[in-house]
């Protein structure tokens, strides 16, 4: 009976150790998949150095973009629509990317407007960001049209209510191009932060905000071109058929806050 009693234990004692044991492998596995995992993010700024940035066709950061409270900030005055004259754009230039997911949080005051490009070339004669780059809106919906005279700018491009901001033209819209969807989405107050998912592939695009998905579209399929050679870019032959480039940041005469920036390619 003793040495059935011996045996019992000695055989629980070895189970138990071989529990032990796979649990700490299991453990193991799980931080280095969560390693893996969080690894797979490419900071692109880190509160502190502006590494990495630039002005678009340029070699350093155009006067006004700096890092104030961690957070990079264009510092400027609110400049009007209607005497705006192409902005200060910056890129992020150590990288281009091709299919990814970006994650950005930011803010922007009464009136302001921005937006975040992606397939951005330099470079190119006669042409800017928004005639090259889809661009994923940022303004203020409800305060823009209040403060900035839109009825010329939305009267050449035949939309009705020219006064008015227009979907296309709305935070998170892919500009131009496709609207958000009204039901998801769900937009802080000037002032407020707010953050943005883009994730991109050729079989399908993603626009999130605020942890909700917007915008969904397949690039470069048939509903993509007949949107593009039907509106705004109809005369823009290079608009939106790059498929890679550096992500950016837009100056519209305007405010503009972003912090936890990061990418991750996919």
């Amino acid at each position: 009976m003793k040495k059935l009693m011996m045996f019992l234990i000695v055989s629980c004692g070895a189970i138990s150790c071989k529990e032990d044991s796979k649990k700490d492998v299991e453990s193991k596995d799980t931080a280095q998949i969560e390693n893996k995992t969080s690894n797979d993010w490419i900071t692109l700024f880190d509160g502190v150095s502006t590494k990495g940035w630039r002005a678009y066709n340029g070699d350093a950061l155009p006067p006004g973009w700096i890092v104030k409270d961690s957070v990079l900030t264009f510092d400027t005055e609110l400049g009007l629509e209607q005497d705006y004259k192409g902005g200060k754009d910056i890129i992020y230039g150590d990288e281009e990317f091709d299919n990814f997911e970006l994650y950005v949080e930011w803010k922007i005051p009464e009136g302001g407007n921005s937006g975040i490009f992606y397939h951005l070339k330099e470079n190119i004669p006669n042409a800017g960001p928004p005639n090259i780059a889809p661009e994923y809106q940022l303004i203020d919906d409800e305060n823009y049209a209040k403060i900035h005279s839109l009825t010329a700018y939305n009267t050449s491009l035949g939309y009705e209510n020219p006064s008015e901001l227009h979907p296309l033209q709305s935070t998170a819209a892919d500009y131009a191009m496709y609207a958000a969807n009204p039901e998801n989405k769900r937009l802080n107050p000037t002032g407020e932060w707010n953050s943005t998912r883009i994730l991109f592939t050729p079989e399908k695009a993603e626009y999130w905000l605020n942890g909700k998905k917007v915008v969904e579209f397949v690039p470069w399929s048939e509903d993509w071109y007949a949107k593009k050679n039907g509106g705004k870019w109809k005369e823009e032959k290079l608009y939106g058929t790059f498929k890679t480039g550096y992500i950016g940041f837009q100056d519209h005469s305007s405010p503009i806050w972003f912090r936890n920036i990061k990418i991750k390619k996919l």
